[in-house]
């Protein structure tokens, strides 16, 4: 693996264009890492690829000036995945927010549902998770994080021709275990073999699955594609990170 410290920067960049970090980024670099001028920092700003740079320092701040280009920036993601999730726990669901950046989701979307129990989340935490995640994996992007939505506000907000693959675990028989066996989804792999070239928006529920009224509201819309994850009953951060990694397997990059 390589041992070359690599960082998000906002700034361009380009050969002998020096760009300042910000006071945590020193901090890493000058007094947890203890590198001195003149040390290799690779960088990545979501535009200009990944460059090898030069590390500077005066005081407790650092600067880095690209030296020579690693990689150059990728195309967007083709198909692009999109995690729908309802918030749970705080340690479950910056899980969630870091497995999706490193299994590649362009689109980060936290959603309201009946049973969601977190009715607000903070983004500037999130957005860090996911920094410092595709810092890690090579990534040379970082996903979009938006706003917590309503479940109806979200799947309006999708581009036009996005397959919805909806996470859906019960069945329609009131009163029965998981709801019966009546009206179980298709598992997960069969429905994803029709769904090969198209945008995928995946939608995971919370703790205690989405309710009668929701399942029938998601059932009707054009475009969704309900799922079955297996026959065991799956933690809201386990579901989604099972059905990310089917999906890229089946429709993303990892073919």
């Amino acid at each position: 693996m390589p041992t070359t410290p690599r960082l998000f920067v906002s700034a361009d960049l380009s050969t002998g264009r020096a760009a300042s970090l910000d006071d945590e980024q020193s901090n890493y670099l000058l007094r947890v890492l203890r590198l001195g001028a003149g040390s290799q920092v690779r960088l990545f700003n979501g535009r200009d690829g990944e460059w090898n740079a030069a590390l500077s320092a005066a005081g407790r701040q650092a600067a880095v000036t690209p030296v020579s280009q690693l990689r150059v920036q990728p195309p967007p993601a083709t198909p692009a995945l999109t995690l729908f999730f309802a918030p749970v726990k705080k340690d479950q669901t910056d899980l969630i927010v870091e497995k999706a950046t490193e299994l590649g989701a362009v689109r980060i979307v936290p959603v309201l549902t009946r049973r969601t129990q977190t009715r607000s989340v903070r983004l500037d935490r999130f957005r860090k998770i996911a920094l410092e995640a595709a810092e890690q994996t090579e990534r040379l992007d970082l996903p979009e994080i938006a706003d917590l939505a309503t479940l109806d506000a979200a799947l309006a907000a999708l581009p036009p021709g996005t397959a919805v693959i909806f996470c859906d675990e019960a069945g329609d028989e009131a009163g029965a275990p998981r709801g019966g066996e009546a009206g179980r989804a298709r598992p997960m792999r069969a429905v994803l073999e029709g769904l090969k070239g198209r945008d995928g928006a995946l939608l995971t529920g919370p703790e205690g699955g989405f309710t009668p009224e929701e399942r029938a509201f998601l059932r009707s819309r054009p475009g969704v594609h309900p799922v079955s994850l297996g026959p065991r009953i799956l933690r809201a951060e386990t579901a989604a990170v099972a059905a990310m990694a089917l999906w890229q397997a089946m429709c993303g990059d990892w073919g």
